[in-house]
């Protein structure tokens, strides 16, 4: 990021004011708070969605069951958190409500174009006034609805993109890379899966550890959302051929 000078600390403290150069100094630290946060991503299939994450255990006393950075927002969309899991968990909450309010009112389950840019504009919020800070999370929401498998990623800033397949968090260059060279639309959900935990090993592969993962999957066919079981994910873990016995979990930050 760009030495900052003492006439610009001014911007650095206040998310409402503009640098000179167009920068909002707050909204970038939040961006960085998601690239180092997790490895997670999600991938479209022809039969189904993907959400899969690196769960990132700091310790081999922590319980993994606790860490949830997958969750349901509706029968037929999840959404996937990096950065820091309280923002997280918040947006979660947000998603939520929106989409029973849209059940109430409407009698219909929420689109999931809708939701996204509704937790979008919620987010673009929290850049625009004074005594709030940005959200230091971004989201991967995932959905299928009446016009097909949608996959949005949210940004700190408020922008609102749609992908295929896309990563975000810490070494997502990598994974995205592997991903623009060997995905495409017509695979089916189990390649997806496994080309997600290879993609996900590789990318940690020279800190030496395995991460401990956690996948979430929508299914075309039924249009719901569920987490795969314990037993499920080291099956996929085995047939992907990169388990990694003896290898210590890394020390890091539980806010990641």
């Amino acid at each position: 990021m760009q030495q900052m000078t003492p006439q610009m600390m001014g911007y650095d403290r206040a998310i409402t004011v503009f640098s000179p150069d167009g920068r909002l100094f707050q909204v970038h630290y939040a961006q960085e708070a998601v690239r180092r946060g997790a490895t997670v991503m999600g991938l479209k299939s022809k039969d189904g969605i993907a959400m899969i994450v690196d769960k990132r255990i700091s310790t081999k006393l922590l319980e993994a069951e606790s860490i949830e950075k997958i969750f349901k927002i509706d029968d037929h969309i999840g959404a996937v958190a990096s950065g820091l899991v309280a923002d997280g968990r918040a947006l979660v909450d947000k998603a939520r409500v929106e989409a029973q309010v849209n059940h109430i009112t409407y009698g219909e389950p929420i689109s999931i174009e809708i939701l996204a840019k509704k937790i979008s504009d919620h987010i673009q919020t929290f850049t625009q006034y004074g005594g709030v800070r940005p959200y230091g999370s971004a989201l991967l929401i995932a959905g299928i609805d009446e016009t097909g498998q949608r996959l949005f990623e949210t940004d700190p800033s408020g922008a609102l993109y749609e992908y295929k397949a896309v990563s975000i968090g810490a070494n997502r260059n990598t994974v995205m890379e592997m991903l623009e060279n060997r995905f495409n639309t017509g695979m089916s959900l189990d390649e997806v899966i496994l080309l997600g935990i290879e993609a996900l090993y590789k990318s940690m592969e020279s800190k030496g550890e395995m991460p401990t993962i956690e996948i979430g999957v929508i299914d075309a066919a039924t249009r719901k959302f569920r987490k795969l079981s314990e037993a499920e994910v080291k099956d996929y873990v085995e047939r992907a051929g990169v388990t990694k016995p003896g290898a210590e979990p890394a020390k890091r930050s539980s806010e990641e």
